[in-house]
């Protein structure tokens, strides 16, 4: 069938090809490809995501209508059916199911156009209130940890942001993990919040608070965690070997998706160990830690720096630069600090530049002689 490409920048244009692909009257939609669309995608396809991937390797996710639509349906079988406000990209999936979810809904979504601030959250809520039949239509959104907390800082001087958080029945919450912290302060505020996990290739979040939602399956094999369902993609756009590697078959015809992620199972409860790679998860993005060590690494007096990623309220985890002293006690920390920042920036993206740079004596290392990376990392979080 044939493919539309989009930036997503526009999430108008975005939801109004949404309509015709999931009603299969229009073209599959391409969201964030890079490099030429191709004409022709699998038939079924609604949507194809273009994201990084644990490698940070660009990949083309491909999303069938079905997928998608079954997504939706076990969110409002969880949650509740209503009206969704949209406050994500749309070039992101959790975004783009805002608008799948309001679409199954048979709703209008409300859209919080422009830059995500507290007051315009707040008067994009207030503008949606509407009742049917007498009775006032449940509303629903999904956030981002760093958006849930300027909400809150917000809320605790503005009145209307404070009940534009409460006004809504379930805020979604994934990306990333949500410090407990900041859930317990959303509860307290009196925000009903739901955390999600998932990704591209399951349709967006499928386990919400730990459990997952109808239709899904999850398992821990080798420690990894695996999920199975009918929100999975149906792969990688031409990449064959790259699909057959992350979305595997048994023997009685069940396909898994491979996360990468670490977790385990407690009773019926899934809980999130890290990343098997060495990746993070930094304001809903994956962060590379291997490219950005390797970038920090071509500044001077930074050439044996280690990156590790450390837990960071606002945004999950961010890297943070950790090098011996010596070479780069001859030029100033902070010149280093802008310099790996803006090599980081140049070569794998804004949103993967370090948040610190920390000087030691000496880094530890393993018998190897390798850098004993879970050492620095618990004594840089020390540090805190």
């Amino acid at each position: 069938m044939d493919l539309r490409a989009l930036t997503g920048d526009d999430p108008r244009d975005v939801l109004r090809a949404l309509r015709g692909a999931l009603h299969g009257a229009g073209p599959a939609l391409a969201i964030g490809m890079v490099g030429t669309a191709p004409a022709q995608v699998p038939a079924g396809t609604a949507v194809v995501v273009t994201t990084s991937g644990s490698t940070g390797v660009p990949k083309s996710v491909v999303l069938s209508r079905d997928a998608l639509i079954s997504s939706a349906m076990a969110t409002a079988d969880r949650v509740g059916s209503g009206a969704w406000l949209l406050a994500l990209p749309t070039s992101y999936v959790a975004g783009l199911q805002v608008l799948v979810r309001a679409l199954v809904a048979d709703r209008e979504p409300a859209i919080l156009a422009g830059r995500f601030t507290p007051e315009a959250f707040a008067a994009a809520a207030t503008m949606m209130t509407s009742s049917r039949g007498g009775e006032r239509v449940p509303m629903y959104t999904s956030l981002v940890p760093a958006q849930l907390t300027r909400l809150l800082d917000a809320a605790e001087t503005d009145t209307t942001v404070r009940a534009a958080v409460r006004s809504f029945e379930t805020i979604l919450v994934g990306g990333q993990a949500l410090a407990v912290a900041t859930l317990e302060r959303a509860q307290a505020l009196g925000a009903r919040v739901v955390r999600t996990y998932g990704s591209t290739e399951t349709s967006g979040g499928c386990v919400y608070d730990g459990r997952a939602l109808r239709g899904v399956s999850v398992r821990v094999s080798d420690g990894e965690v695996q999920i199975a369902g009918p929100t999975l993609a149906d792969g990688y756009l031409g990449e064959d070997d790259r699909t057959a590697a992350a979305f595997t078959i048994d023997p009685d015809g069940t396909r898994w998706y491979r996360t990468g992620d670490a977790g385990l199972i407690e009773g019926d409860l899934l809980r999130i160990r890290g990343r098997i790679d060495n990746v993070i998860i930094s304001g809903g993005i994956n962060v590379s830690l291997d490219r950005v060590e390797r970038a920090v690494r071509t500044v001077p007096g930074l050439a044996s720096a280690v990156v590790v990623g450390i837990d960071d309220p606002r945004w999950g985890e961010v890297p943070v630069v950790v090098a011996p002293r010596g070479e780069a006690l001859r030029r100033s920390e902070s010149v280093q600090f802008d310099e790996a920042r803006q090599a980081v920036a140049d070569e794998v993206g804004r949103h993967a530049r370090p948040a610190r740079l920390v000087l030691v004596d000496e880094l530890p290392t393993l018998p190897s002689g390798k850098p004993d990376r879970e050492s620095i990392r618990a004594g840089v979080a020390g540090l805190h």
